[in-house]
């Protein structure tokens, strides 16, 4: 656990919310602040800051968490659709418990995550993608 950590309240029991899930790794709850009904958040038992970042185990077992919390949703609330996300950094938000959202998606919901695209020049995409292999091969 981590000193002043809203996440680790919840997975300890000293902060109330909606459990939907957990199991010996991971736990799932309704967001406090929904974007929409079913909003769930899933983090890792482990105070870890970055999904990113963390073991594979970790990793594996918090992706099918969200996916049982989804089948879940689904059957509960049978939305359109769903988002799920993770975002990470001081840019992004206040908390820093790794956590992944799995939005239900709903036809008249107000829920923008739409990102500004642009066109992907060939010259800048072969070189992202030599940095990248040669960081990861090496």
């Amino acid at each position: 656990m981590h000193d002043d950590c809203e996440f680790c309240d919840i997975i300890a029991g000293d902060r109330p919310a909606h459990v939907l899930y957990e199991d010996e790794r991971t736990l799932a709850f309704l967001d406090a602040n929904p974007a929409v009904t079913g909003h769930a958040l899933v983090v890792p038992r482990a105070h870890e800051e970055d999904l990113l970042t963390i073991d594979e185990a970790t990793s594996a077992a918090v992706f099918e968490t969200a996916r049982t919390v989804a089948s879940g949703l689904e059957a509960a609330l049978e939305p359109d659709g769903f988002s799920a996300f993770h975002t990470s950094g001081p840019l992004v938000g206040r908390i820093e418990h790794a956590h992944l959202h799995v939005v239900p998606r709903f036809a008249d919901d107000d829920v923008s995550l739409s990102l500004a695209r642009t066109d992907l020049a060939d010259g800048e995409a072969a070189a992202v993608a030599e940095r990248v292999r040669a960081h990861l091969e090496g």
